[in-house]
């Protein structure tokens, strides 16, 4: 029997904050080392590496006696893993960390609406409908009214359409994984086989698509793909497992989508990426939306009337 979770505190805040900076400066850390390293090579690196730690970590921890029954779900899981950074490799090429930041976080949305008609238990309120509606009218705001302004261009807007449907595919790999035995298993073999499957197919779309020549080993390159590798794929993702087992979901959920207002911000600040003024108007529609979809619960609690 799993022990009860707690609601989160103040460590559980300040922890958060540190996890939400990491992963809001990964898309611009990405983006920085692109002219020496393809992003999808980058992402095939960071994976592989990570892999390598997580394995020798579950192995460690007797972890691989659960891959008999789990690895129909865990190949589904590093597929669509894969195919997320797929798309998020190939729209960095063509939208800005800032937008990217922004649609990628679209996910819970995605995950919501899988688990409402996969699991009865996951079924949406109100509440959480409501949220949907903002997210997408968010999306809506942000793609078509940026048709008007001379600053939007084609390849923008396809690299803003690519960060949704990584949106879409990070969804997916969270259906899977909490509506398969993968549920039950240890996180670290879940984490390893989206990073192992994503090393290998992220690989060989770099071989096949000639990207594998697109690498000069830059101080800025090495950088980026152990700071991938080491502080976002292997250290962050551990520390977010442990948080999940010991704070309820619903409270991490929220603070979470600190992620993009650092993405946002970083991208401003560190690469000097433009923000138009119906992007900022979408972002906020996103962020409001996905927090009433995650934290649904965690604000009927907040709010509820006191008897």
């Amino acid at each position: 029997m799993s022990a009860p979770r707690k609601s989160a505190d103040a460590f559980a805040l300040q922890v958060m904050l540190g996890l939400c900076l990491i992963w809001g400066v990964q898309q611009v850390m990405i983006k920085w080392a692109a002219p020496d390293i393809a992003p999808i090579m980058q992402a095939a690196g960071r994976s592989g590496i990570a892999a390598l730690l997580v394995g020798i970590l579950m192995v460690w921890r007797g972890g691989l006696r659960h891959m008999s029954s789990t690895w129909r779900g865990g190949l589904l899981a590093g597929a669509l893993f894969a195919l997320e950074f797929l798309f998020i490799s190939e729209g960095l090429q063509l939208t800005s960390a800032a937008h990217m930041s922004v649609f990628l976080y679209t996910a819970p949305v995605f995950t919501a609406l899988g688990l409402h008609w996969l699991l009865p238990s996951e079924r949406l309120r109100t509440l959480q409908w409501m949220g949907i509606f903002l997210a997408f009218a968010g999306i809506t705001t942000a793609f078509v009214g940026g048709l008007s302004l001379n600053g939007m261009d084609r390849n923008m807007l396809i690299g803003d359409a690519l960060g949704v449907l990584a949106g879409m595919a990070w969804g997916a790999t969270t259906v899977v994984v909490r509506a398969s035995r993968l549920s039950e298993a240890p996180v670290t073999l879940t984490l390893f086989y989206q990073l192992m499957v994503g090393f290998v197919a992220l690989l060989l779309i770099a071989v096949s698509n000639g990207q594998v020549s697109h690498v000069t080993l830059t101080p800025v390159a090495v950088a980026s793909v152990l700071f991938q590798a080491l502080v976002v794929s292997f250290f962050s993702y551990l520390i977010w497992f442990w948080l999940l087992r010991r704070y309820l979901a619903s409270n991490l959920a929220v603070f979470s989508f600190m992620t993009p207002l650092f993405g946002v911000t970083f991208g401003v600040l560190l690469l000097s990426e433009p923000l138009s003024f119906n992007f900022v108007i979408g972002a906020v529609l996103v962020l409001l939306g996905i927090t009433l979809v995650s934290g649904e619960q965690w604000i009927r609690r907040r709010f509820k009337p006191r008897a």
